[in-house]
């Protein structure tokens, strides 16, 4: 039977966000919704989840000595990674001490690393992957070029946002993306991967949650990416019904073998009715925050229930919808959004600033939500919505 006592007392539940940024804030807001007092961690000083935090810690989440001190004094009843920079052999330390890791420890350690889940999907669970191979060094990574051919693309085996990523599309851009590649690696510089192009017409998120009565799968979310940071998203996005059932086939696959409560937001490439697998993240996922205009429980509802041991008997979905990411390049400490009144003139736009202190080089800062009659009619909407947005760096 699942319980929930009175916030601040012995019987009250206690949540460790382990990473802050603005898809944490979410979750946070959501667990309080049942009571639970939520302690924020990241590497930065005000981090988004850290304005509404019960409490926050401040240090880096690849330091696994400093996390395992901070959860044994805080003994929490959840640990919720939300960023793939953590000392996952910590997890893993904490997990068999008795604290619950959600999803679970193991589920952390394969998908915080490229090579672990891709190993999973395509060699344990015979999924199919774009061709790979990884390296250790410059000669190793020459070498799996010319052997994947071109055009391919490199990545480190751990970053996010497309930071470490490039393309290459010749001899002469090996040179330069393999120094990308180690400079822009969450743990610094070390093993890539590097993978052949895959044909396909577009790619979609599956969010999949798996709940204490089962597992449930959200519309399809299609989503345009830039050097593999999230700009757009929609939901749904069309397809045939075959692919439709490889998509869910495939994200039932890899996450019953992750295992664990929450959401995963499994990524595909879909050609016609064939559909590839590409990663996996298990918690919410960037593309998903069209699901705060889209359906009745956000990603980020969904997740909340499921890691409180609470069944999802239904996801209500309102219609069509998008959401546009606020990006803004610079070097600041202040910032400012103006022309708000016209931002927001059109039915059904909303917006969300994350409240992140500080811009080096190029930030997500806030996202743009919509609803239309169709796709189409929301995408135009956070379109226009985003042209009229002026932002002032100071």
């Amino acid at each position: 039977m699942a319980e929930i006592g009175t916030t601040f007392t012995p019987s009250g539940k206690k949540a460790v966000l382990c990473g802050s940024g603005e898809l944490g804030k979410e979750v946070a807001i959501e667990l309080q919704r049942y009571g639970v007092e939520v302690i924020a961690f990241d590497k930065y000083e005000n981090a988004p989840a850290m304005h509404i935090a019960h409490d926050h810690r401040v240090f880096s989440m690849l330091d696994g000595e400093t996390l395992k001190k901070e959860i044994r004094e805080i003994r929490p009843d959840y640990i919720i990674p939300e960023i793939e920079a953590i000392a996952t052999d910590a997890l893993a330390e904490l997990e068999k001490e008795g604290f619950n890791v959600i999803p679970t420890a193991h589920a952390t350690q394969l998908t915080m690393n490229r090579e672990g889940i891709r190993r999973l999907a395509a060699e344990t669970l015979g999924l199919p992957t774009s061709p790979y191979i990884f390296a250790d060094s410059q000669a190793e990574f020459e070498a799996g070029v010319r052997k994947i051919g071109f055009p391919c693309i490199v990545k480190p085996v751990m970053s996010s946002s497309g930071h470490g990523q490039c393309v290459m599309r010749s001899e002469a851009d090996i040179e330069k993306a393999w120094h990308i590649s180690q400079e822009g690696g969450r743990a610094g510089s070390g093993r890539v991967i590097v993978e052949g192009f895959v044909d396909f017409d577009y790619e979609i998120t599956q969010l999949t949650v798996r709940h204490c009565a089962g597992t449930t799968f959200l519309q399809p979310v299609g989503h345009h990416q830039v050097n593999g940071d999230y700009r757009e998203s929609w939901q749904p996005q069309q397809m045939p019904q075959a692919a439709i059932e490889k998509a869910q086939y495939i994200a039932r696959a890899i996450t019953d073998a992750l295992g664990g409560y929450g959401i995963f937001g499994v990524e595909l490439f879909v050609k016609g009715e064939e559909v590839i697998f590409n990663e996996v993240s298990p918690r919410p996922h960037d593309t998903g925050m069209v699901t705060m205009a889209s359906q009745d429980l956000s990603e980020f509802a969904l997740h909340a229930r499921a890691v409180l041991g609470l069944p999802v008997p239904e996801v209500r979905f309102y219609g069509p919808a998008a959401s546009k990411a606020i990006v803004i390049e610079g070097d600041t400490t202040e910032y400012e959004f103006g022309n708000l009144e016209h931002v927001l003139e059109e039915p059904g736009v909303q917006v969300r600033f994350f409240g992140k202190p500080e811009v080096h080089g190029h930030r997500r800062v806030g996202v743009l939500l919509a609803t239309g009659e169709t796709v189409r009619e929301a995408l135009d909407k956070v379109e226009r919505a985003c042209s009229k947005l002026k932002i002032t760096i100071r």
